[in-house]
């Protein structure tokens, strides 16, 4: 379907709180340049690698370049009056094997970026781990490994050591969803495994790594400490029970498992019918201990809703299957539904953390966009942004202590599986060239955050 191209009232900073951060942000393998600078080889590097998994096999060895040109990024993110950067610090940049000999101008990279973001009066946040492991853990296992959560650990320290006291805030992981579901269940992500018994261990270890970050931070005095959760609307394709079913099944997995782990200290029942036998042993002590620990905020990801329905044909768990909907897609596919976004911070706020800060660390849209005479018009995104502030603005009168917005992504950049095809970004990049372009949406946001 076509993308809508009205356009709404454009709302602006002074619809916010005073307090309310703009920003935007992007993920290290996708905009760095993984070749640069001494890295190490990551799974996506392998995954990329293998006939079939990425769009004509690219990989994130140039990417956008930042790894040279983050001064000139960052100045678009002062020349369009954000407050903010979100960014990641790739694990196998700071150690090439996961473990053991640090690589010091991979720290010393960070340490630039650091000193930029701060020189144009920008606050830095900070995401530990955005997807990329380091191969050599990749071959003991990744995120099916038991000792995965030290490994991640001593990364940790490591790089906070470097830059952790300038950061307005720390998350320890980006989407555990994707670590661990989309990436081991159904194998569209690096590494690509399809077994639910490797799924079932990465859903807990990667917030045994998430709980160990945690308590190694806090031993160091940080209390700015957060996760970025990804959450999609489900919506059960029928009032037929076994649908209602199907999205509870699918909502559990996706939307439930992790935040209720984190402040329950318990996983939801509807997952764990699948999940159970082929949890790690001790697994209920860790929820009860390591995982469960206070937030200092929480980052929250949205992007679409997905409609679920039972699968008579499927002989295996979860027996649920999508079925498409009728509202205008991006260039992902992905249904434009902007009320999930104020569903997902009010029964965040209601049901699980109730005043702890929330910041939408992701929303965003994906666009064919072209440069035609050195401009790129994105009407589409423009609308996008709106609506979904709109629902922020909402959630805000509503109760929730919403206190920022990332958009995604600053650049046009690597989009994982989808290769340099898709295009989130309010700045165009040619990947041949590297020339930045900003995009109508770029001029929106700058016109929209201007203060008087």
């Amino acid at each position: 379907m076509m993308g809508r191209t009205k356009t709404p009232q454009l709302l602006t900073r002074k619809d916010f709180p005073d307090d309310f951060i703009f920003g935007a942000a992007t993920a290290a393998y996708q905009v760095e340049g993984h070749q640069f600078g001494g890295a190490g080889s990551t799974h996506w590097d392998t995954f990329a690698a293998t006939p079939g998994n990425v769009i004509n096999a690219e990989d994130g060895a140039k990417a956008c370049d930042q790894y040279h040109r983050y001064g000139e990024d960052m100045d678009l993110l002062r020349a369009g009056h954000f407050d903010a950067y979100r960014f990641s610090t790739s694990w196998a940049r700071v150690l090439p094997e996961g473990r053991g000999q640090v690589n010091q101008e991979g720290l010393d990279y960070y340490d630039r970026l650091t000193d930029a973001i701060l020189e144009r009066g920008l606050q830095p946040h900070q995401t530990l781990y955005h997807w990329e492991m380091p191969s050599a853990l990749a071959d003991l296992g990744g995120w099916t490994h038991p000792d995965v959560h030290h490994w991640f650990g001593d990364f940790v320290e490591i790089i906070d050591a470097k830059i952790g006291d300038r950061m307005t805030s720390i998350a320890t992981i980006n989407e555990p969803w994707c670590v661990a579901y989309l990436s081991h269940f159904i194998g569209a992500h690096a590494p690509g495994k399809r077994d639910i018994r490797a799924t079932s261990r990465a859903m807990h270890h990667i917030l045994k790594a998430h709980g160990e970050a945690m308590t190694r931070l806090r031993a160091k005095g940080r209390d700015n400490l957060g996760i970025v959760l990804n959450f999609e609307y489900p919506t059960p394709a029928s009032d037929a029970a076994e649908d209602i079913k199907a999205a509870a099944v699918q909502d559990a997995i996706y939307n439930r498992w992790f935040i209720e782990a984190i402040t329950k200290g318990t996983y939801p029942a509807e997952a764990l019918e699948g999940f159970a036998p082929h949890m790690p042993t001790g697994w209920e002590d860790d929820l009860k201990t390591l995982i469960h620990q206070p937030l200092d905020w929480l980052g929250v990801n949205y992007y679409t809703r997905h409609i679920h329905a039972h699968d008579p044909e499927a002989a295996a768990w979860p027996h649920t299957k999508e079925i498409a909907g009728h509202r205008a897609t991006t260039q992902m596919g992905w249904e434009i539904y902007p009320e999930g976004l104020h569903h997902f911070l009010t029964w965040l706020s209601e049901r699980y953390v109730g005043d702890l800060p929330i910041y939408v660390t992701e929303n965003g849209m994906a666009w064919e966009d072209h440069v035609q005479n050195g401009v790129v018009n994105d009407p589409e995104r423009c609308g996008f942004v709106q609506d979904h502030l709109a629902m922020m603005k909402q959630a805000i009168e509503d109760g929730t202590n919403l206190k920022g917005f990332f958009y995604w992504s600053l650049l046009d950049n690597y989009e994982w599986a989808f290769g340099y095809e898709k295009r989130f970004g309010i700045v165009h990049v040619d990947f041949e060239t590297l020339q930045r372009t900003p995009k109508a949406s770029y001029h929106m946001f700058k016109d929209m955050l201007t203060r008087s």
